[in-house]
C-alpha cells in the first residue's frame, strides 16, 4: 500500500464489505428461522426450496439490472437505492402471517439485494489500481463471510429473547443506517473532496498502464446486447451458472441440512453454523491478497488469476465426503468448501473489471451474477426435488463438488489470456 498516495480508496472497501454483510445477514434471516416458520405455519421442504428459488429469480434480474442501474445513476445514488429497498423488504418479512406474504417479501428482498455485488465492482473498478484490485474485491467480498458469522448466534439469540418477528425488523434497521452514511460519505474520485493528488495520480495512472486511455469519468457503457460478442463474457456466464448454486446451496440449505440430518436446534445452529462462514472469510482475503501479490511479484496478470482459480477449484471436491462423515469432521470439510469457493469468487468477480473498461464493468457484473443467480434458483429447485424423493443429501453434496472444477476447465479453454480491453470513447 502506497501511503503518500492517500487511503480514501481503503475506506471505500470498508464501506463495501459493511454493505456485503449487511446483505448477507438479510439473506440469512429466513434459513435461520426456518425451523420456526415451519412450526407455525407449516411450511414444507418443496416450499422452502420455492422461496429460495423466488429470492434467487428476483436476485438474477436485479443483479443484470442493478449492473446497469450502476452505470447509468452511478456508485453512489444506485446503492444507496438498493440497500434501502431491501432492507424496508427485509423489514417487512416480520410482518407475515403465511407463506404468501414470506414469498411477496423474500421476492422483493432479492431485487434489492440483486444490485449490491454490480455496484461494488464498479466502485472498485472506480477507486483501485489493478495491482490492488484483487485485495479490494477480497475485503467487500469478506463482508458476505462476516454477516454469514455473525448471522446464526445473532438472529438465534433474537429469536430466543424477542421472538422470530425482530429478526427480521431488526436486521433491515442496519441497512437503512448503511444507506444514510453511504451517501454522506461516498464520491467517486474525480468528484471526493478529500482526495489527495497523488491518489487521484496513482488511479488515472493504473489505467493508463492498462491501455485504456481515457479516464474512468470519459468511458461510456457499451451497448448491454453487444456484450454477449465478447466470447469472455459468455465464458463467464456459464462458469457463474455452473459455480454460483453452489455457494447459494450452503448458504439457504446449510441450516437446514444440520436440522434435518445432524439433528441440530437453534441453538447449536448458533453455537456452530458459523464456522464455515469464517472459512469463507479466510478465503476471500487471502484469495485477494493471493492474487495481488503474485502481480507485485511479477506474475502476469493472466497467470495469477488463473493460479488462483486452479487452487480453489482443487479444494472443492471435499464436499463429496460431507455425508458419510462424522459431525466435526464434516464441518471441516463443509469449511474448505467454504474457503475454497470464495477464494474462487473473489478472482471471478475482479475478471470484469480486469477484461472490461470502466464504463462496461458494472453491465458484465450484473449480466454474469445474474446468470449465476438463475443458475441457483434452478439448483434450488432440484435440490428441493431431490430431498423430497431420498432421504440423504449424499448426491446433492457429490454434484456440488464437481462444479468448480469444470467451470475452471471451460475458464483455461475459453480465456486464452486475461488482459484488459479498449474503453468505448464517451460521445464528445
Amino acid at each position: 500500500m502506497n501511503s503518500r498516495a492517500g487511503r480514501i480508496r481503503w475506506g471505500v472497501a470498508m464501506m463495501l464489505a459493511a454493505a456485503t454483510a449487511i446483505n448477507y445477514l438479510d439473506r440469512m434471516t429466513l434459513p435461520v428461522v426456518i425451523a420456526e416458520l415451519q412450526k407455525k405455519f407449516g411450511i414444507s421442504n418443496s416450499q422452502f426450496a420455492a422461496l429460495n428459488s423466488m429470492f434467487l429469480l428476483a436476485y438474477a434480474v436485479m443483479y443484470a439490472g442493478g449492473g446497469r442501474i450502476a452505470d447509468r445513476l452511478g456508485t453512489r445514488l444506485g446503492y444507496a437505492l438498493m440497500m434501502i429497498w431491501w432492507s424496508l423488504s427485509c423489514a417487512a418479512q416480520g410482518l407475515i402471517n403465511g407463506f404468501r406474504g414470506l414469498a411477496v417479501f423474500r421476492f422483493s428482498l432479492g431485487l434489492g439485494e440483486g444490485g449490491s455485488f454490480p455496484h461494488s465492482a464498479k466502485a472498485v473498478s472506480e477507486w483501485f489500481p489493478v495491482k490492488e484490485r484483487s485485495t479490494a474485491v477480497g475485503m467487500f467480498n469478506t463482508g458476505s463471510a462476516v454477516g454469514s458469522v455473525v448471522a446464526p448466534p445473532l438472529l438465534a439469540l433474537i429469536v430466543i429473547l424477542l421472538g422470530w418477528r425482530w429478526v427480521f425488523f431488526i436486521s433491515g434497521a442496519f441497512g437503512l443506517v448503511w444507506a444514510a452514511f453511504w451517501l454522506l460519505r461516498y464520491h467517486p474520485p474525480h468528484l471526493h473532496p478529500r482526495i489527495t493528488p497523488e491518489e487521484t495520480a496513482l488511479i488515472r495512472s493504473s489505467r493508463e498502464e492498462e491501455g485504456r486511455g481515457e479516464p474512468a469519468e470519459k468511458s461510456r457503457p457499451e451497448k448491454w446486447l453487444s456484450l454477449f460478442a465478447h466470447r469472455e463474457v459468455l465464458c463467464l456466464l456459464v462458469a457463474k451458472f455452473l459455480t454460483d448454486p453452489v455457494w447459494f446451496f450452503y448458504v439457504f440449505w446449510l441450516p437446514k441440512y444440520l436440522y434435518d440430518t445432524r439433528g441440530f436446534d437453534i441453538k447449536q445452529i448458533g453455537y456452530y453454523a458459523w464456522i464455515p462462514y469464517a472459512a469463507a472469510g479466510v478465503g476471500s482475503l487471502f484469495g485477494g491478497w493471493f492474487s495481488s501479490h503474485l502481480i507485485k511479484r511479477g506474475v502476469t496478470l493472466d497467470r495469477s488469476r488463473k493460479v488462483a482459480l486452479g487452487m480453489s477449484a482443487a479444494l472443492m471436491p471435499l464436499a463429496a465426503f460431507v455425508v458419510p462423515s462424522p459431525t466435526g469432521l464434516a464441518i471441516v470439510f463443509i469449511s474448505l468448501a467454504f474457503l475454497g469457493h470464495q477464494f474462487w469468487s473473489v478472482i471471478i468477480q475482479t475478471l470484469p473489471a480486469d477484461l472490461f473498461p470502466h464504463g462496461t464493468v458494472g453491465s458484465v457484473s450484473g449480466l454474469i451474477g445474474a446468470s449465476g443467480s438463475f443458475g441457483a434458483m434452478l439448483f434450488s429447485l432440484l435440490v428441493g426435488y431431490i430431498l423430497s424423493r431420498q432421504a440423504t443429501y449424499l448426491p446433492v453434496f457429490i454434484i456440488v463438488s464437481l462444479l468448480h472444477p469444470i467451470s475452471f476447465g471451460l475458464i483455461l479453454a475459453m480465456i486464452p489470456k486475461i488482459a484488459p480491453k479498449k474503453a468505448v470513447p464517451a460521445n464528445p
